[in-house]
């Protein structure tokens, strides 16, 4: 092969060489959320995860995405949406309000860290220091009356 030629060869694969790169990096990370509740009585939990989410500069829609999954007091549906979650590949499962839905995500994963909150001490997590597994829990003074 000529220089010229492969001067031009080089000069082209480094004009594709930035696009490449960029379909290796991974996609913006995605929550996945799960209830064992409705969407309302929760809306001041949710209201705080996306204030703890923007102090640590992750904001909904530009470079963190959230699945939402609401059973709504049915805790048979639960198992579905968490196989769910799962099949699409979640970071991080978060869960409010229960420890029904704690224990489906439990149950359905050993590997996406699950976080839960207003669960049973008997619950998945025996102990928010030491959790096992991919479950941890975090104590909060604050959740909806049942």
């Amino acid at each position: 092969m000529r220089r010229r030629d492969f001067i031009i060869f080089l000069a082209g694969a480094m004009g594709g060489w930035p696009s490449a790169v960029r379909a290796q990096q991974k996609a913006m990370p995605v929550i996945g959320f799960l209830s064992g509740g409705s969407p309302g009585p929760y809306a001041p939990l949710v209201a705080a995860l996306h204030q703890g989410l923007r102090e640590t500069d992750y904001v909904e829609g530009q470079n963190v995405a959230i699945e939402y999954r609401w059973a709504e007091g049915r805790y048979d549906r639960l198992p579905a949406l968490t196989a769910d979650l799962v099949s699409r590949k979640v970071d991080v499962i978060a869960i409010i309000g229960g420890t029904p839905a704690a224990l489906a995500a439990k149950s359905a994963t050993s590997t996406i860290p699950i976080i839960f909150n207003g669960v049973a001490r008997s619950g998945p997590a025996s102990s928010p220091i030491s959790p096992g597994r991919a479950a941890t829990s975090r104590a909060s003074a604050t959740s909806p009356s049942s």
